[in-house]
């Protein structure tokens, strides 16, 4: 195309021979932003890696203002200009927020406090509210995602890249982030944005590229596309009247109390929070970045630990816990399905059977002298066949799984510990259309099984729709409590930010 920027004519990318992509022509224009959406698997990340030199092509070419380019790492990518923000943080855990912000751009002699300082005026120009002193491994998701964007801005790229950049975002820092790629788009730099959030895609957008299966099926003006038209480009079939659900005119009643949350104390994050779980109930949890939902729950899947002193108590089936390690919540029945999957949800080179094997030996820890190959072949076809797990062959590392796959793998192991108390966090985080539909079923089912069911999202058409009562957190505890008949967006969000 005619002034592009960046260019890719019949790129196709084959992995042991499959194509993740085929013969796909990809134009971006200077200035411009430009929506990629699919499912998972239809080959958004490898392309943007191939421009990002993350990837090589098998065949086709790239062009750069014209001139033809082949990356061959993040680094040659750019200095040509291209820089790519991550799904999965690419970030130093153990260094500072500063210390990553400069990575790579340091001077022969650095002074620490000029770095800090540097990066402090950096971040507030951004409207970031992140501590540049602060260790990377100590942020949270959303405070990650702020210095990935924050890098790739300061990089001065002319091309930046952002794979799935508002997934972990709030309300108010998703505003701060769409005013800051209007303003790159205002300074000439070109923008590719994946998303699964479909309406950010029509919101933000110039031009809309709609992928299926490795194929492109569509490029067009966003004037042009409205939801149902992506959704249907996406799956090749009508999925905008099932993808969220129905408004609910009934909810399950509750049964056992199960899992009893009172005055738990948690450092900063949790204060005298107190809540009740039940069984055969879907229990929502929301709240804004910050507001201790995620905390309370790891506590009482023994992730992390309460204060010593005056930490509140946790009582399962009517009997006080304390758990210092997941194990033994696990073998207790609370199993706890992490929003970072790949940090902490499976081991990345091991196939898919072995990790579920490997949550099936976590419960049944001390019990188990010998492991057997055959036990986890069929522990495994069985959670893959009832999850519909995906993939190219039964042996894939779980690393070579789509973001919607991966995700049902982790649910897998964490099924096969027969749990009583399953706690979702961000279940639907990065997946697509198709595979939020089938994670929702199965959700919907364990409730329906008699489970306890916990989902914490910070997606309100979610809560709202799986949801049979929705706990509404902010400052550290639950502050409002609604029942799926009488919940709405404004009543759940009044009271997550008053």
């Amino acid at each position: 195309m005619t002034g592009a920027i960046v260019e890719l004519r019949k790129a196709t990318k084959k992995y042991a021979g499959v194509p993740a992509i085929e013969d796909i022509d990809f134009a971006l224009l200077p200035g411009e932003i430009h929506t990629l959406v699919g499912e998972n698997g239809a080959g958004k990340s490898t392309l943007t890696k191939v421009m990002a030199g993350v990837v090589s092509l098998t065949s086709g070419q790239m062009f750069i203002e014209g001139r033809e380019v082949r990356p061959e790492t993040p680094v040659q990518a750019l200095h040509l200009g291209i820089a790519m923000v991550f799904q999965e943080t690419s970030l130093v855990p153990t260094m500072t927020v500063a210390q990553n912000l400069f990575l790579g751009q340091e001077r022969f002699f650095n002074r620490l406090r000029g770095i800090y300082i540097a990066a402090q005026q950096f971040l507030q120009s951004l409207q970031f509210d992140v501590d540049p002193t602060a260790t990377v491994s100590l942020l949270g998701a959303a405070k990650k995602q702020m210095v990935e964007i924050a890098r790739a801005v300061l990089h001065k790229a002319k091309v930046i890249i952002f794979d799935e950049p508002t997934a972990s975002l709030t309300p108010e820092e998703k505003k701060y982030f769409f005013d800051l790629i209007f303003n790159l788009k205002a300074r000439g730099v070109s923008v590719i944005f994946i998303s699964h959030a479909l309406e950010e895609a029509l919101l933000v957008s110039d031009r809309i590229t709609v992928l299926r299966d490795g194929k492109l099926v569509v490029t067009d003006h966003k004037e042009n596309f409205d939801r149902a038209r992506i959704v249907q480009a996406m799956v090749g079939r009508d999925l905008s009247q099932t993808l969220y659900g129905q408004r609910k005119t009934a909810m399950r009643p509750a049964g056992k109390r199960v899992l009893s949350i009172e005055n738990l104390r948690m450092a900063a994050m949790v204060k005298n929070n107190s809540l009740s779980v039940f069984a055969g109930q879907i229990t929502g949890v929301f709240g804004l970045v910050g507001s201790g939902r995620t905390e309370t729950f790891k506590v009482a899947a023994g992730v992390i630990k309460r204060d010593i002193m005056y930490g509140g108590e946790i009582l399962l089936h009517d009997k006080p816990v304390r758990y210092l390690v997941p194990a033994s919540a696990v073998r207790d029945g609370i199993v706890y399905v992490t929003e970072d999957r790949k940090v902490e949800g499976f081991f990345e080179t091991k196939s898919i059977a072995d990790n579920i094997y490997l949550g099936l030996l976590a419960k049944l820890r001390g019990q188990r002298k010998l492991v057997s190959k055959r036990e986890a072949t069929e522990v495994g076809e069985r959670l893959i066949k009832r999850l519909s797990i995906r993939a190219i062959g039964k042996d894939v590392k779980a690393i070579e799984l789509s973001g919607g796959n991966q995700q049902k793998l982790v649910i897998a192991k964490s099924l096969v510990q027969e749990p009583d108390v399953v706690i979702f966090d961000e279940p639907t985080r990065g997946v697509d259309v198709n595979a939020i539909t089938e994670i929702h079923q199965l959700i919907n089912r364990l409730a329906d099984e008699g489970k306890a069911v916990v989902v914490i999202s910070s997606y309100l058409p979610e809560v709202m729709a799986l949801s049979d009562r929705i706990l509404v957190c902010r400052m550290g505890k639950v502050v409002e409590e609604f029942s799926a008949l009488e919940a709405t967006e404004e009543k759940i969000m009044y009271a997550a930010i008053h």
